[in-house]
């Protein structure tokens, strides 16, 4: 079984850094990343942090394929409860007429950021929330160009329509969303390093494929998504990977957060008004030697079944993450399609 390595990367601050070292990095990272063969480079969307400066992955998209040739690039994700499906398709659209081929559209369910970036982001709409599942139908129809005639907007474009529209994924870490890309015949990308927990993980990707309706994919295509440290040996990987956390807000009212931080987590309680508890507990990062995290890596491919994994550099300097794309390159050399 061949293996496809992608990267997801977040455009962090480095200590001392500022955006425009972000952004160069991501660029740097993105042209690396095609020239070792890997599959496909996404970026994310977080909103006002200190942490990522990634907030408009379609614009930085759109710099990314003027800077690269061949590999795919897309989000991972569009947060597409903040917006519009019809002016998410008009974006997109435009990208795959620009690069034809090579764009991917994932959708994310997280809010991206604190209640008060929410806020801001869906202020037009405040009270008007539409279901997610909702959306994301319009999207697909409006990318493809088949909005039914009984639609409140039929007969409505999202110019241009491209020759090959951006492929459609649904990020997500439970099995909600699982059925939801399911119901929908798309591709799941499960966070695993949002979520590691080994039976949510592994209930997630069998309700996707049990439930799979086949529409655009005639068959299912699961995608795990991970962090990864790898390091000399397997000593200073452990020891970089101490410092990795996962925080998790609990809310009164039921919704449960990640982020990065228990300062953000305490800050996410404030501005949600709601009273909350806030769990600390080292995150799931893949870490080792080169040999040792290939060999863990192919142990949850066998795992879980899935034919390609993306994977989150999970090291604080640049130069650790340049040097580490080409290290996990060298450990799949054989097998890696």
């Amino acid at each position: 079984m061949g293996l496809k390595l992608s990267i997801l990367d977040q455009s962090p601050f480095d200590e001392g850094k500022t955006a425009v070292d972000a952004f160069r990095h991501t660029v740097a990272l993105a042209r690396k990343a095609e020239e070792l063969g890997y599959h496909r480079f996404w970026v994310s969307e977080h909103h006002d942090s200190a942490a990522v400066a990634g907030s408009s992955p379609e614009v930085l998209i759109a710099y990314l394929l003027a800077q690269t040739e061949r590999i795919r690039i897309g989000s991972g994700g569009v947060m597409l409860q903040h917006y519009s499906p019809y002016k998410i398709a008009e974006n997109f659209n435009v990208l795959a007429s620009l690069a034809p081929g090579r764009v991917d559209l994932g959708i994310g369910r997280a809010p991206g950021g604190l209640p008060r970036s929410t806020k801001a982001l869906q202020q037009e709409t405040a009270g008007q929330s539409r279901p997610l599942a909702d959306k994301l139908i319009e999207l697909e129809q409006f990318l493809t160009d088949t909005v039914p005639g009984d639609h409140p907007l039929q007969g409505l474009k999202a110019i241009p329509i491209p020759a090959e529209p951006a492929d459609l994924y649904l990020l997500g870490t439970s099995p909600a969303s699982a059925e939801l890309a399911a119901s929908r015949g798309i591709p799941y990308v499960f966070a695993q390093f949002i979520n590691g927990d080994e039976a949510v993980v592994r209930q997630s990707l069998d309700t996707y494929r049990n439930r799979f309706v086949p529409r655009k994919s005639a068959r299912p295509e699961a995608i795990l998504a991970l962090s990864v440290i790898v390091a000399d040996t397997d000593e200073e990987a452990k020891r970089l990977a101490a410092d990795a956390k996962l925080v998790k807000i609990h809310l009164e009212s039921g919704r449960t957060i990640t982020v990065k931080t228990v300062e953000h987590a305490e800050e996410f309680g404030r501005q949600s008004e709601e009273k909350y508890t806030i769990e600390v507990k080292d995150a799931d990062v893949v870490h080792g030697s080169k040999e040792t995290v290939r060999a863990k890596l192919l142990d949850l491919q066998r795992k879980y079944g899935v034919d390609e994994l993306i994977l989150i550099l999970a090291l604080k300097e640049f130069e650790q993450r340049l040097q580490a794309l080409s290290e996990l390159k060298e450990a799949f050399a054989e097998m890696v399609v």
